[in-house]
């Protein structure tokens, strides 16, 4: 079992909107050979669509924009009541999330990597206000250290590869 698969990666918008997305039913996101399945951003928050059902936003981190989507309709009634106090988790955890989405707050981004009507964006699980500007300059470092220790290895070299 691929260990990434669980973990979500530090990329820069550029890197994140430079990742290679195969054509197929069920379309595999990979950076250099690498699938990619979860990620992490830090930027502001630079636009904001909130509908009934989600809210679509843009995180800036100066290297581009990532699109995100949080959504928000977890309040649909479950056919199981066994089901109904973890639909009712996830609802308030949306609503509690797009409470924190403003235009010029800086955020951390967490969520899956999709792909919706051939654009990649992320499918957002959590929020966080980062309350200290230098998150984002400190997640840049992150990211470049990562890549160049990591992510950019070939696969060999990253399976022997030890911290």
């Amino acid at each position: 079992m691929d260990a990434s698969r669980y973990a979500h990666v530090k990329l820069l918008a550029a890197d994140f909107l430079s990742l290679a997305v195969s054509s197929s039913a069920h379309p595999t996101i990979s950076r250099h050979g690498r699938p990619i399945y979860r990620a992490e951003f830090v930027g502001i928050v630079v636009s904001r669509d909130h509908r009934p059902k989600l809210l679509r936003f843009l995180v800036d981190d100066g290297s581009g924009c990532v699109p995100c989507v949080l959504w928000l309709n977890h309040d649909l009634p479950s056919k199981s009541s066994a089901f109904a106090s973890g639909d009712d988790l996830a609802a308030s955890a949306a609503r509690d999330h797009a409470g924190k989405v403003h235009l010029g707050v800086l955020v951390r981004v967490r969520g899956r990597v999709t792909v919706f009507r051939g654009e990649l964006q992320i499918t957002v699980k959590d929020v966080l206000v980062e309350r200290d500007p230098n998150a984002e300059i400190l997640h840049w470092l992150q990211c470049v250290k990562l890549a160049r220790d990591c992510y950019d290895l070939p696969l060999a070299a990253a399976a022997a590869w030890r911290p």
